[in-house]
């Protein structure tokens, strides 16, 4: 495994942080994820109230292949646990409100005197400084205050992303920035404060369009489109269009080409147009020409001149798509006799997906094989479970069969 002998001390809940750490732990770090006795917000909710074998499905989408460490951080013993365990780290990473882990005594001015080499990583909403540091920070307020509603769909009805985009880039990103610390401290045995947020994550989605429109300023005006155009900056016919039985996205293309594909004299018509500029009357013309097409006759028109086109998918088309099944996009997995089916990592290593070896499907259920590779003792470890400083099962961890 790539990052095999990191090990990573997590405090992270929602998914912002939990997707960072399941990167790294897909990657081979071990990454041991510190839990309160009723487990984080993810274990008690779900979209769709959807939970598999008892295990919502939210939990599941970001935490597998991490360790499940449940522990009382108010008690002086739990939290004194937790500074021996992050002795022996070569990360932290939270994703706390602002303050939080401060007030915790585990801020990274607390643990940088103490290891000197740590590396720490914030995932915030806001950032460290600025007037909303402090407020409420989510993936859809972070949409709505990046302007990426604003800048998607239709021009007079601003729509958000239908997934929770902004959360999942971030932890991208945030995993992205633990990998160059460490890759830092791997050369010159320095530790890093490592600095990511919402905002920041929902601005670095938008790079191309935002240094379009602020290298510009064309206006709010430049936002107003044709109904199937996808953007403000785009050139037609970049956009989506309906057939007789499906929807169709058209890309950048050259309108003379698409007007002899489709043999259209009224896009023929058109085609010294700018496409920019009259973007409008293009894409008008493009989705009155396609309006009585079938799926199959345009893709034998759109590929005999080599048009660009995709055809738009519903998520039970993408579960049975030929091209999704040969990258391993999709994975079944046990969870307490329920089959649940998760999404892969990413990336792929020498061709191969990155195994699936542990499911915390229950809090604290590493807690005790955690405690004893720490050199604690059994007896100290029953001590531990029955004065409620530990939580969580005394079984050693669930292995997940390939």
């Amino acid at each position: 495994m790539l990052l095999q002998g990191m090990k990573i001390v997590s405090f992270c809940h929602y998914l912002q942080g939990p997707s960072a750490t399941q990167y790294l732990a897909d990657m081979g770090a071990d990454v041991i994820k510190i839990e309160p006795a009723r487990g984080p917000f993810e274990r008690s909710w779900s979209g769709a109230n959807v939970f598999v074998g008892g295990v919502s499905g939210f939990f599941l989408a970001g935490n597998r292949n991490k360790r499940s460490f449940s522990v009382d951080l108010k008690n002086p013993e739990g939290r004194e646990l937790v500074l021996k365990l992050i002795d022996q780290a070569d990360a932290v990473v939270e994703n706390f409100r602002t303050g939080v882990m401060e007030k915790l005594g585990l801020s990274y001015e607390d643990l940088k005197k103490r290891k000197p080499d740590i590396i720490f990583a914030s995932g915030t909403g806001w950032g460290l400084k600025g007037p909303m540091v402090g407020r409420t920070a989510q993936d859809l307020i972070i949409q709505a205050r990046s302007g990426l509603i604003a800048a998607t769909g239709p021009h007079d009805k601003p729509t958000a992303v239908g997934c929770a985009i902004v959360d999942q880039h971030g932890g991208a990103l945030l995993a992205m920035g633990v990998l160059a610390a460490y890759a830092k401290k791997l050369t010159t045995g320095q530790g890093t404060h490592v600095q990511g947020s919402l905002l920041n994550s929902g601005l670095d989605l938008q790079t191309e369009p935002l240094t379009n429109y602020m290298s510009s300023r064309p206006g709010s005006g430049a936002f107003k489109r044709q109904e199937n155009l996808i953007s403000w900056y785009h050139e037609a016919p970049t956009g989506v269009y309906k057939l007789v039985d499906a929807e169709v996205v058209i890309p950048t293309n050259d309108i003379a080409n698409i007007a002899e594909a489709l043999d259209s004299d009224a896009l023929r018509a058109l085609q010294h147009l700018d496409r920019y500029d009259d973007r409008d009357a293009l894409a008008a013309a493009i989705a009155e020409a396609v309006r009585e097409w079938t799926y199959e006759d345009l893709s034998r028109a759109f590929d005999a001149r080599s048009v660009w086109y995709g055809i738009v998918q519903s998520y039970e088309d993408v579960a049975a798509d030929p091209q999704m099944l040969a990258n391993d996009v999709f994975r079944e997995v046990d969870v307490n006799g329920e089959t649940a089916t998760l999404v892969n990592h990413p990336l792929r290593y020498d061709g191969k997906v990155p195994e699936l070896h542990t499911l915390s499907t229950t809090v604290g259920s590493h807690t005790a094989e955690i405690l004893r590779e720490m050199g604690i003792s059994d007896a100290e470890v029953d001590r531990l479970f029955a004065r409620n400083i530990v939580f969580g099962a005394t079984q050693a961890l669930q292995d997940v069969a390939e």
